[in-house]
């Protein structure tokens, strides 16, 4: 919340004002409701003005009046719904998003994803290749083509820039969001938490007694340059980059008195700056190191490709145990007992209860409500009986038509909400089968961004729908995904869209997305001749959905 404080003169008199540029959030609301009614009890008299971004809600206003200060206070709002992160990314920083809709079923932040979409076509022309898949998806593209047909005056008859618009539900691949990153600019902000494009990095990253927010975007030379590899590559660039710095440095030791000059005047100064973003960044990636081998992360992330390939689960489950009992961190315990979860289809009754059981002894009874949020939304289910089925299903499919065995198969799913993910990384080839070692140095693939083990579920998603220019011959995948009436392809003529604005994919990621997914698809870009640029409700993490879901606050 931001108040701003002034002054106007009506009829030589000063009047006082406040005015309150706010998300429509009650707790804002009762906020400003105090200050206003302890103004009225010291006898202050102010004007009070309430700026809601990016939309005005009748909720807000209604706590006002509960706290009978409606009467002193205008209302209004301003319609703010992107704020460009980077060249490549548009955010429109509503992280309750998440939370609001795919928990609590609340759906009144769509509306904003539909006004910034009308932005981007009103400024960038139609989107000639739309596709999509969700119900938050669908909704939002079902409301935004009758926004564009009620102002269809607005894009008619102009010459599309943007070739491809993909939409994309967070609850269609929650186990990309729950794995641990390990690009850099995944990990800087799993460790130090970016916030708006820009971070704070403390004392043991600067190596003073003072902090430094850092602005994390292409305008940082060193940053833009490492911002996507593997954290094993990171090191060997930042010593290269420093030899190479030091070299221009040393360059003036032979220069006589007008080189200096032209040195001084036009080096020097870039020479400085790029001095201080690389100490910056090798002071991160010292901070990230110890703080990793810390909490033994090597073998966490052996736990995890061992989850995402379906080897060693009891022995997974094992550690996931001792996680829990060493009481590690709550939020961590949750996102491995979720993956878990995720990838086994449930867990199974027995499994279920016990790691519930340690967590509530370990953390405390009042994470109790936080597994009911889990099991609505989800991330962490108990295999019911209708979940042991599924080898039945694959012997159904081969004696039906595929279409007969999909509408079997749909009833086993209403059941309860599964993820089918062993099925659907089997069908995609997500885990890839690599002969030797994976060489994180001249990355093959998109798995690149999880060390080689795994291809995100939504970056692959993208690209064979690129590849194919519909759904088609991945109704299988579909309906895994449970999405068999939330998946769409929406085609125009495509004679006014240039060549290279058919090479522009604008992706839209509902419920956030991870700085790992973006990775994944600028590599897919530079591969295929692409170039993405992203929109997403807010950057998320897998400590970010944990902790919209959980019921205690840290």
């Amino acid at each position: 919340m931001f108040v701003m404080w002034f002054t106007s003169l009506h009829f030589r008199k000063f009047t006082p004002r406040l005015c309150f540029l706010v998300r429509p959030r009650i707790k804002n609301m009762r906020y400003v409701a105090g200050l206003v009614n302890a103004d009225k009890l010291a006898g202050r008299t102010r004007k009070y003005k309430v700026i809601f971004s990016p939309q005005k809600f009748h909720a807000c206003e209604m706590v006002l009046e509960e706290e009978g200060v409606y009467g002193d206070v205008s209302c209004d709002e301003w319609a703010f719904s992107l704020l460009p992160l980077d060249v490549d990314l548009l955010s429109m920083e509503l992280p309750e998003f998440f939370r609001d809709y795919f928990l609590e079923g609340d759906q009144r932040w769509i509306n904003t994803a539909v006004q910034a979409l009308h932005l981007l076509s009103t400024l960038y022309g139609p989107f000639p290749n739309c596709y999509g898949i969700g119900r938050c998806t669908k909704m939002s593209y079902e409301l935004w083509r009758k926004l564009e047909e009620e102002e269809d005056g607005e894009t008619k008859g102009r010459r599309p820039e943007i070739g491809h618009l993909f939409l994309l539900d967070r609850d269609v691949d929650f186990v990309t969001a729950l794995c641990s990153q390990v690009v850099y600019e995944g990990l800087v902000d799993d460790t130090f938490r970016i916030k708006c494009g820009s971070v704070d990095f403390g004392p043991e990253v600067t190596s003073s007694d003072r902090s430094l927010k850092v602005l994390l975007n292409a305008e940082d030379k060193v940053f833009n340059e490492i911002r996507n590899e593997h954290f094993s590559n990171v090191f060997g660039f930042l010593s290269q980059k420093a030899r190479n710095l030091q070299a221009q440095y040393d360059r003036r030791r032979g220069m006589d008195i007008k080189q200096m000059k032209n040195f001084v005047s036009q080096e020097l100064k870039g020479l400085k700056q790029e001095h201080r973003l690389l100490s910056v960044h090798i002071g991160a990636c010292e901070s990230i190191m110890k703080k990793k081998t810390k909490q033994d992360f090597q073998e966490l992330i052996k736990t995890e490709h061992a989850l995402l390939e379906g080897f060693n689960i009891r022995e997974s489950t094992s550690y996931i145990e001792e996680h829990i009992d060493r009481q590690v961190s709550p939020i961590e315990s949750l996102r491995l007992m979720c993956l878990l979860s995720l990838t086994e289809n449930g867990l199974i009754p027995k499994d279920y209860r016990s790691l519930k059981t340690q967590y509530l002894q370990s953390y405390g009874p009042e994470h109790l409500l936080t597994f009911s949020n889990l099991r609505r939304a989800g991330l962490l289910t108990e295999q019911a009986p209708g979940d042991t089925l599924t080898a039945v299903e694959s012997k159904v499919s081969k004696l039906v038509t595929d279409k007969a065995a999909g509408k079997i198969t749909d009833a086993f799913s209403s059941l309860a909400k599964r993820s089918n993910f062993r099925a659907i990384s089997k069908k995609l080839n997500l885990i890839p089968r690599v002969d030797g070692e994976y060489d994180l140095k001249v990355p093959r693939d998109m798995a690149y961004v999880f060390s080689g083990a795994y291809v995100p579920l939504s970056c692959r998603l993208i690209e064979q729908v690129l590849e194919r220019r519909s759904w088609q011959g991945l109704d299988e995948v579909v309906r895994l995904l449970n999405c068999s009436e939330l998946a769409f392809t929406d085609m125009t003529k495509e004679d006014k869209a240039s060549s290279e604005s058919l090479r522009l994919i604008l992706v839209v990621f509902l419920g956030g997305c991870t700085f790992s997914e973006i990775s994944a698809l600028r590599f897919l870009g530079r591969e295929k001749g692409y170039r993405f640029i992203f929109l997403t409700t807010a950057v998320t993490n897998s400590a970010r959905l944990m902790e919209a879901m959980s019921e205690v606050k840290a």
